[in-house]
């Protein structure tokens, strides 16, 4: 729905239009399930949960292990039942969908036992950390027929990313050729921010642990590659990691970026964890998408020093270019997946591409060059 529209420059023959995604209908959910969630060392289970219920689902059982995390599990959700054991989970037939934003190393392991006790999957990213795991991952799927699903929330949780992957499939800008993510994040958050305001436990900095950073959030990114360009067959090109200014934390990254190569397009990504307080939010997340008839760019999470609205999307075509805001978007992620449990298909997520996305991050990540630059700090 187009709100306000006017001519650009004197001498231009394109036109400037300001949109507002409409709201959508209030829709009843399609299908009922019952999931529990096992394991909540990062705060993306609250998404996670949410999502599912959107969907239909009903939390019925919760589990683990770090007292801060279940005490502001139980704030939010005061009515859940809490199991004794994983055990306790994993044997109760009645539950479809497990979930877990369990300390990443560890998340792989849990979703193969979950799907060997006849339960789908639904995991925080990165979903697998290394390329063993990965491979247990594809022989349980391939065993059980359950399904593996990995929480990218860079693509799933943003309205305005979820629409730019609308306007793609229109062909609005053409065939994809390129995709660009700038993934900023911020380690120390004030409160009130999602995130680490209550501070960032000892596994976060740990890369065995939390899978490094092309893994751990360049997962989102690879993600995202794969999903605009319809790319279904990729390679790394190139990578770097470096640990520029935490010397006291050797085994963390703080900046990284890679290059990659898909049948159906190319792909730039750059990370880091260096957002500044004035933004006034956890990271300035940018996604670049070229056309050859065209350009998308999503502002996610803030537009700076215009405004501190997130789901901005901009698109530029052959006829006009245009301001999309897209926070009246219906997320469809926690809907198709229950959906998905019912009927056994793949439609919030492709199966394949999941896994992709996640043998490439590991791989970025084991092969990046280690970067060390004259000005950092020594240890």
């Amino acid at each position: 729905m187009a709100v306000g529209a006017g001519a650009s420059g004197e001498g231009l023959s394109g036109h400037v239009l300001h949109e507002v995604v409409p709201p959508g209908p209030v829709e009843t959910p399609k299908h009922a399930i019952r999931f529990a969630v096992c394991g909540m060392s990062h705060d993306h289970i609250y998404l996670m949960v949410e999502a599912i219920r959107r969907g239909g689902g009903e939390l019925v059982l919760a589990y683990a292990t770090e007292p801060d995390k279940i005490a502001g599990f139980k704030k939010r959700y005061p009515d859940v039942k809490w199991a004794s054991t994983v055990e306790e989970i994993l044997n109760d037939k009645s539950i479809q969908l497990v979930l877990s934003s369990q300390i990443a190393s560890e998340r792989a392991p849990l979703g193969v036992r979950v799907m060997k006790s006849g339960k789908d999957f639904l995991s925080d990213k990165p979903g697998i950390t290394t390329l063993d795991q990965l491979a247990a991952v594809r022989k349980t799927i391939s065993e059980t027929g359950r399904i593996y699903a990995v929480e990218y929330s860079e693509r799933f949780d943003v309205k305005a990313a979820v629409k730019a992957g609308e306007l793609v499939k229109q062909g609005v800008i053409g065939r994809v050729i390129q995709t660009i993510n700038i993934a900023p994040h911020q380690i120390s958050q004030r409160a009130g921010d999602a995130g680490g305001s209550g501070g960032r436990p000892d596994w976060f900095w740990n890369d065995a642990q939390f899978g490094g950073i092309l893994c751990d959030i360049g997962s989102h990114q690879i993600d995202q590659f794969l999903y605009y360009t319809g790319s279904t067959k990729a390679e790394v090109v190139a990578s770097q990691i470096a640990n520029l200014q935490h010397p006291e934390h050797p085994h963390f990254q703080d900046f990284g970026d890679m290059m990659l190569h898909g049948n159906n397009g190319c792909g730039y990504v750059r990370l880091d964890w260096f957002t500044p307080y004035g933004l006034g939010t956890w990271g300035d997340g940018r996604l670049f998408i070229l056309g050859t008839e065209g350009y998308i760019e999503a502002r996610k999470y803030t537009n700076v020093a215009v405004n501190t609205q997130g789901n901005n999307l901009f698109v530029v075509d052959g006829k006009s270019s245009r301001y999309i805001d897209c926070n009246n978007l219906t997320l469809p992620f926690g809907p198709q997946l229950v959906g998905d449990v019912v009927n056994r298909t793949h439609t919030a997520q492709d199966q394949e591409q999941c896994l992709l996305a996640a043998e490439l991050s590991i791989k970025a990540q084991s092969n990046a060059k280690r970067v060390h630059l004259d000005w950092q700090k020594k240890p």
